[in-house]
């Protein structure tokens, strides 16, 4: 019997658990896919946003809030790459200028700093700018930060605190016995005190497996282009349109590995599985976007991609127990800034909700820091070479395009949380995230995986189960 089971491995599931891991509980976290934050989670903006935009009063407005003041301690304990680069949200026409005061007055009633710049004052902060500017709110706490690293080291923090973490399992019933729950999976069974629902765009659906609810998710999708390591100075800070009733819109801005982002798209779809991207769309974005910023670079794109927010029926974040039963947890509708806001939902839903059913007793020896990564490229050349020095690995260059080396893959496969595929290695490296698009690095990636499992490359994951890359030998040694 688990005291609790957390559905979903995304930000929100990873920080919830995480929370929970500063107390003395039995906790799984159980998510379908074969790596933690491999949906929503990893194809977002990458944005810590500040809390200006959310309407004052509501969830959204609370929880971005409290979530963006933790970054900068968090970003220190998990050893995540974190910038406090500040917003910058643009107005192109006069007609826009009551809508930007409105977010200046919202940014007051919610606790966030800001401040109305002229459009001389925007220009030179932002010389890209769309030169028919006419102001800009400028919001200095909002950030980038790496989301593939945000999410994957709160869970291995939860794990080297004593989480349990159960990959590729679908749940497919939850059934509520005298004081406890079933949480039946294609795996089998599980029993725990309390349930907590971070299933993100599937929220609904789990939700629904023990109370008819009068809420839905409807997925939303956004694409995006990804444009190679630019000249820096692009722009300086993030850059967004004035909101609308579709989002936040079309943003321009760095990352946090000197990549530029440049979307999202927003539009319902009905398929919850559905992150294919298409032309007429991407061509919008751009279009959009180079009314934003009239210089960027598109021929530097080196990729695009679609991600799915789960935009609730509520148009609030749904944070709270079922109306039957108060130890099933709803941690659902976490869209945009779901992000910024999953390390304070992470704790509410730990020390508030689940707390107001067990009893949370602290654990002695927790520590809410993750093992310190090496990042042979942040080093000095002196330091560098010490470092190869005492280990070779670190001088062995896996991925030209984005300097990673083997070193740095296997510290990776050393720790608490599993790496188990081609996609999961680039998300914790970067190993296959350059202009080759693993190319060149994807065959070596293979074969350290394959290595390390005891597996044959023919074994070898790129995503999900069944998406195996190699298919068979071509060239097999002579008996």
């Amino acid at each position: 019997m688990e005291d609790v089971i957390v559905i979903g491995a995304g930000a929100v599931g990873a920080f919830v658990a995480r929370s929970l891991s500063r107390y003395q509980l039995s906790v799984l976290v159980i998510d379908r896919e074969n790596d933690v934050g491999d949906e929503t989670s990893m194809a977002n903006s990458a944005i810590v946003h500040s809390g200006y935009d959310p309407d004052p009063g509501t969830k959204k407005a609370f929880f971005n809030v409290a979530g963006n003041r933790m970054f900068p301690q968090l970003a220190k304990e998990l050893d995540v790459d974190f910038g406090q680069v500040g917003t910058m949200t643009i107005a192109i026409e006069d007609s826009q200028m009551p809508m930007l005061r409105e977010l200046m007055k919202r940014a007051a009633e919610n606790g966030v700093p800001a401040q109305l710049l002229s459009a001389e004052e925007t220009k030179r902060l932002e010389p890209n700018v769309n030169p028919e500017v006419k102001a800009s709110l400028l919001c200095p706490t909002g950030g980038i930060v790496n989301p593939f690293a945000l999410v994957a080291h709160a869970m291995e923090n939860a794990l080297d605190n004593g989480v349990r973490l159960s990959l590729c399992e679908t749940v497919i019933g939850i059934v509520r016995k005298a004081d406890f729950y079933e949480v039946r999976t294609d795996k089998g069974v599980h029993e725990a005190k309390v349930v907590v629902n971070a299933a993100g765009v599937h929220s609904d659906e789990i939700a629904s497996m023990i109370e008819p609810i009068d809420w839905k998710i409807n997925p939303r999708k956004g694409e995006y282009y990804v444009l190679d390591h630019y000249a820096p100075g692009l722009v300086n800070h993030v850059l967004f349109p004035l909101p609308s009733a579709k989002g936040k819109g079309v943003l321009v801005t760095m990352t946090t590995s000197g990549n530029y982002l440049v979307g999202p798209s927003s539009e319902f779809v009905s398929d919850k599985d559905d992150t294919a991207t298409d032309g007429m769309t991407l061509a919008d974005v751009k279009a959009q976007a180079l009314r934003l910023v009239p210089s960027i670079p598109f021929n530097q794109e080196i990729r695009v991609y679609a991600g799915l927010r789960a935009t609730p029926s509520t148009h609030d974040f749904i944070i709270e127990p079922s109306k039957k039963y108060r130890d099933f947890i709803n941690a659902a509708g976490i869209e945009s800034p779901g992000l910024a806001s999953s390390p304070a939902i992470g704790e509410y839903v730990a020390t508030k909700l689940v707390g107001a059913v067990i009893d949370l007793v602290p654990k002695a020896d927790y520590n809410p820091r993750v093992r310190p990564y090496v990042r042979p490229l942040t080093l000095s050349l002196k330091e560098r070479n010490a470092l190869i020095r005492k280990n070779p690995a670190y001088g062995y260059i896996v991925c030209q395009c984005e300097k990673v080396s083997l070193g740095e893959i296997q510290d990776v496969l050393s720790r608490s949380l599993p790496c188990l595929s081609v996609k999961a290695l680039k998300k914790r490296t970067r190993a296959g995230f350059g202009k080759c698009q693993g190319g060149f690095c994807q065959p070596q990636a293979i074969r350290i995986l394959a290595a390390h499992y005891h597996e044959t490359p023919l074994e070898v994951l790129y995503d999900r189960v069944g998406s195996h890359i190699v298919i068979d030998e071509t060239k097999k040694e002579a008996k």
